[in-house]
């Protein structure tokens, strides 16, 4: 199948200190991160992979809290949401049938509800994190009114299957060449999400890492402030250097066939927006 690739900014963060968090410029201005998502043009439809701050977000802000907002300053762009940049590139909402999402955090499930018409694909575990909240970091990291407008929700877990090396992966109904394999860590049911192109693949590695250096496979590692931003929001954090091993392996053994990006590192978003 053909398919075009669309790498979106889906919500600029200025978190606090640019040498910090980006590893350059000043320490007293903000630095940037971006909500890297993915608007796959296909033959029948449009897939979206994560769904970045949506409009409700902006309308009703500071719905992650006054805490997040001090934090990280999103911008609250109107134009940076995926709904207003599928509408600018000449298509409608409706044509948008599915979303996968790396995990629900506020800054990649708020779009939903933009596209109150689309599928969405989540890991079962973190379906179960979000809804049936067991810890005060859940309940502090979810925001439910993103999904109050009843979602058709398709999930995936407990499965045999392997991509490449990654346990646990599950192709996605109706999607072929989009597996979801889990990445978990950052959240308790975080996945990456693999898609197959004409390149080879692609994995979006969701917020398995916030900075393109803690994936190199020879010399791993991040500025400061970025590694204690992750480090905040990690449920589990033996698991995340599990995944985070997991995908250095996999760029070590497979980096020709494997193409990999994340969803705040705005130096990755630069690259793949001039590649594709």
């Amino acid at each position: 199948m053909k398919r075009r690739i669309r790498h979106l900014n889906c919500g600029t963060l200025r978190p606090l200190s640019a040498r910090l968090t980006n590893g350059r410029g000043s320490l007293v201005e903000r630095g940037e991160m971006v909500c890297h998502c993915l608007l796959v043009e296909q033959d029948d439809a449009l897939v979206l992979v994560d769904a970045g701050i949506g409009q409700l977000d902006i309308d009703r802000r500071p719905r992650a809290g006054a805490f997040f907002d001090l934090l990280a300053e999103p911008a609250y762009d109107p134009l940076e949401t995926a709904a207003r940049q599928v509408e600018a590139l000449g298509y409608r909402i409706e044509e948008v049938k599915d979303i996968v999402l790396t995990h629900l955090d506020f800054d990649h499930a708020g779009g939903l509800a933009d596209f109150p018409f689309a599928r969405v694909h989540v890991s079962a575990s973190e379906l179960r994190a979000a809804t049936r909240p067991a810890t005060l970091q859940d309940r502090w990291r979810y925001i439910p009114d993103q999904w109050a407008h009843g979602v058709s929700w398709q999930t995936y877990g407990g499965t045999a299957e392997r991509w490449f090396e990654l346990e646990g992966a599950a192709a996605l109904d109706g999607l072929p060449g989009f597996w979801l394999v889990p990445l978990p860590g950052h959240s308790r049911g975080h996945c990456g999400v693999a898609l197959e192109t004409e390149r080879g693949w692609l994995l979006h590695c969701g917020d398995a890492y916030y900075d393109r250096g803690q994936v190199d496979p020879r010399d791993p590692h991040c500025p400061i402030g970025s590694a204690l931003f992750q480090r905040i929001s990690l449920s589990v954090a033996h698991e995340h250097a599990q995944s985070l091993e997991a995908i250095r392996r996999l760029l070590r053994y497979h980096s020709t066939e494997v193409l990999h990006l994340s969803s705040h590192d705005p130096a990755e978003l630069e690259m793949f927006r001039g590649a594709w």
